[in-house]
């Protein structure tokens, strides 16, 4: 990363993060969930402009539509009626493609990738909502992104400079053995304080193993997106923010990790 990309991202963290916060903090839950649902939805119109270029505006339409109805019900926070249009969005997603058929070369790749994208992108971030909804939800969004970002500040310093073993160089050459342990310990160190001032009614036992197992899940998540660039030829998701890429070039360890300490506070801390 040259140094005036990386001029960009702390100009660019600058700006955002405050916004961000204020929206977490401030923001009633349907604000909320429409700011998840514009970050969703413009990761969503990425991931089809990578996987499927040639996707026509009908397709995007159709993907970008179920999208925001999975989003909506996630905002509306039933879990029967988020898996009912999450089924009615794949029925319609084949059906509008099984419409558009006009030749004996049956393609059904769109429909593999809009069908996939759906799941990969609306419905992990639907978690955000879902996440923000549980008790003590503000708290747990906090708890996230330290999780997430300070992992990530660790990770790039401490690879930086002691990193020498790559850990997938054929899919992300740039990251190293000893980033993904920094990435853990920051990850843990930065979980614990956040725990210790402002989160104190959760257990430091089960804070450092969210934030421990989390940032592991975290990073195979940005794995899998840089998988993603990686088969479709191109560097960055997008250009949206300056120094950071593409939305889903931010979003793409988030995707794994909310949806992990979601149920884990679900289902452990019941």
């Amino acid at each position: 990363m040259g140094m005036e990309q990386h001029l960009q991202r702390w100009i660019t963290g600058i700006v955002a993060v405050p916004v961000l916060f204020a929206v977490i903090f401030f923001a009633p839950v349907p604000a909320f969930a429409a700011v998840i649902a514009l970050f969703a939805l413009a990761g969503l119109y990425e991931f089809l402009a990578m996987t499927l270029p040639r996707a026509t505006a009908r397709q995007r339409g159709t993907a970008l539509a179920a999208g925001a109805l999975i989003l909506a019900a996630a905002t509306v926070g039933d879990a029967a009626l988020i898996l009912g249009v999450i089924t009615l969005s794949v029925i319609c997603v084949f059906l509008l493609h099984l419409l558009t058929i006009r030749s004996e070369a049956f393609d059904l790749d769109p429909v593999y990738r809009i069908g996939f994208g759906l799941l990969y992108v609306p419905v992990l971030m639907a978690h955000f909502i879902l996440l923000r909804q549980s008790p003590r939800g503000i708290a747990w969004i906090f708890f996230v992104i330290v999780l997430a970002f300070a992992g990530d500040i660790a990770a790039y310093y401490v690879g930086r400079t002691w990193g020498h073993r790559k850990l997938q160089a054929v899919i992300s050459p740039g990251k190293s053995e000893e980033g993904i342990l920094g990435l853990v310990l920051g990850s843990i160190a930065g979980c614990l304080l956040y725990r210790t001032f402002f989160f104190p009614t959760l257990g430091w036992e089960h804070a450092a193993v969210i934030a421990g197992v989390g940032a592991v899940i975290g990073q195979l998540g940005d794995l899998c997106e840089s998988t993603i660039k990686r088969a479709s030829g191109v560097k960055d998701s997008g250009f949206l923010l300056p120094g950071h890429g593409g939305v889903l070039d931010r979003l793409d360890c988030l995707l794994f990790i909310t949806p992990f300490v979601y149920y884990y506070q679900l289902f452990v801390l019941k």
